[in-house]
C-alpha cells in the first residue's frame, strides 16, 4: 500500500487505464483535425467525435446531437445560463437556483446580476436538501431557468431532480443541472427528469481533465441559447474552436465503463464508505457527518471533529490525501459556503473533512485511514 492515500475523487480521479489507451493513437497517429472534411486524417477524427457523442449521450439518456463538448462543466454552466440570459432578457430576467451550488454557477448567476437578471438564491435544509414548495414559492412570471445541482461536491446531498424537472416543466422553465458530480455515480435519465441542460466533466469520472460537455434538449428553447465563444460555428453553432479530439475520445471511454460498472462500483464504494464512517463515529468523540445520510453520493462523507482546529487538521493528515471544503475554493482561508449554508458554525465548518473514495479505493487503505484519522485527531485533542 503506497502513502499518501488518495481519498480526494471528489476533487479529481486519475485516468483510467482503459481510457488512457483509447486515447493514445489520437495523439500522434491518428491526429487529424475533426474539422477536416476533405481528407482520410479529418474523417477517422470525426469519427471518433461522433462515436464518443453516443458513448456519453447513452449514459444519460440523450441522443447523440443533444450532446456538445467543452472544455469542461465550467463552460458548460457558463454556455447554458448566459447562452439562455440572452435569448431571454429583458422579457424574463429571473433564476432560481440554490445557495450550495458549486462557485461555477454562482459565480455566473453574480456576474449576470451585474447586467440587470434577478437570482432567487434558495437556502437549503440542515441536510442540504431543498423543497419543491421552495421553488414553488420562488416562481415568478419572469422565471426563466431553474438551475439546481444535482448532487453537492461537499456533503453529497443528491436534489429531488424529477420533482424539480415536473414542476419545471408544468410552468414552462427550462431546467438546468451540474451534474458534474453525480455523472458517473448516479443512474441519470434527462428523459425522466424532465431536464433541458445538463453540464458534465471528464475529469471526475476517470477522463482527463480539459474536456467537458454540455446537454442541450433538442427542439427545446434550450437549443436555441447563445454560444458563448464565436470563431467558426464549431459543434453545430454552440461552441466554436477546434475540438479536443483526443479529450473527447477518453470522456466517450469512460462514459461507456461508467454505464457498465456502476452499480458493482457503486456497492463497493458504500460498504467501504460506511465502514470509514461508522467506525471514525464509533471510535472518536465529538464528531459529526454533515449533509442527508440517506440521500447522497455512494463514495462520500463529509466529517465534523470537534475540538481540533480545522487547519491544523488538515495539514496533520499527511499520509491521507482529503479535502476541507471543494477544491475549487481550497486555496480560501474562508470556511466552506456550503457547510455554512446547511447552519455549521465557523469553527464546525473550519474542522470538517471531505472523504471521497473512488474505483481504486481499497479494504486496506480504509482500514489505514480509519486508524490514522483515530490517531491523528486524538494527538492534536
Amino acid at each position: 500500500m503506497k502513502l499518501p492515500i488518495y481519498l480526494d475523487y471528489n476533487s479529481t480521479t486519475p485516468v483510467d487505464s482503459r481510457v488512457l489507451e483509447k486515447m493514445l493513437p489520437f495523439f500522434s497517429e491518428n491526429f487529424g483535425n475533426s474539422a477536416s472534411r476533405s481528407h482520410l486524417f479529418g474523417w477517422k477524427a470525426q469519427e471518433a467525435v461522433e462515436n464518443a457523442r453516443e458513448q456519453v449521450a447513452n449514459l444519460i439518456n440523450a441522443e447523440s446531437k443533444e450532446i456538445v463538448f467543452t472544455s469542461g462543466a465550467t463552460e458548460s454552466n457558463n454556455l447554458a445560463i448566459k447562452g439562455l440570459f440572452e435569448i431571454n432578457y429583458p422579457n424574463k430576467k429571473h433564476i432560481i437556483t440554490i445557495q450550495t451550488e458549486h462557485k461555477a454557477v454562482l459565480d455566473v448567476c453574480k456576474h449576470l446580476e451585474k447586467l440587470g437578471v434577478e437570482v432567487t438564491y434558495l437556502q437549503p435544509d440542515y441536510t442540504g436538501l431543498i423543497t419543491i414548495e421552495q421553488i414553488k414559492n420562488a416562481l415568478r412570471p419572469d422565471t426563466f431557468l431553474i438551475s439546481v445541482m444535482y448532487a453537492n461536491n461537499e456533503i453529497g446531498t443528491i436534489q429531488p431532480m424529477k420533482k424539480i424537472g415536473e414542476l419545471a416543466q408544468e410552468h414552462n422553465i427550462l431546467f438546468h443541472t451540474d451534474a458534474t458530480q453525480a455523472i458517473g455515480k448516479l443512474e441519470i435519465d434527462v428523459q425522466k427528469d424532465n431536464i433541458d441542460l445538463l453540464s458534465l466533466s471528464g475529469h471526475k469520472l476517470y477522463a482527463p481533465k480539459g474536456i467537458g460537455a454540455l446537454f442541450i434538449r433538442k427542439n427545446s428553447r434550450a437549443s436555441k441559447l447563445i454560444a458563448q465563444m464565436d470563431g467558426g460555428k464549431h459543434e453545430r453553432g454552440f461552441r466554436s474552436g477546434t475540438l479536443n479530439v483526443t479529450g473527447i475520445v477518453g470522456l466517450g471511454e469512460a462514459c461507456e465503463l461508467a454505464k457498465k460498472e456502476l452499480t458493482t462500483d457503486n456497492q463497493r464504494l458504500i460498504m467501504l464508505r460506511n465502514k470509514l464512517e461508522s467506525e471514525i463515529l464509533q471510535n472518536i468523540s465529538d464528531v459529526k457527518v454533515n449533509g442527508n445520510i440517506t440521500n447522497r453520493l455512494p463514495n462520500l462523507t463529509n466529517i465534523s471533529f470537534g475540538g481540533v482546529d480545522g487547519e491544523t487538521l488538515l495539514m496533520s493528515f499527511r499520509d491521507i490525501a482529503v479535502s476541507s471544503g471543494s477544491a475549487c475554493t481550497s486555496a480560501s482561508v474562508e470556511p466552506s459556503y456550503v457547510l455554512k449554508s446547511i447552519g455549521l458554525s465557523d469553527v464546525m465548518a473550519y474542522a470538517s473533512i471531505r472523504f471521497s473514495l473512488g474505483k481504486y479505493t481499497s479494504q486496506a487503505e480504509i482500514d489505514f485511514t480509519i486508524k490514522y484519522v483515530k490517531e491523528t485527531v486524538e494527538l492534536l485533542r
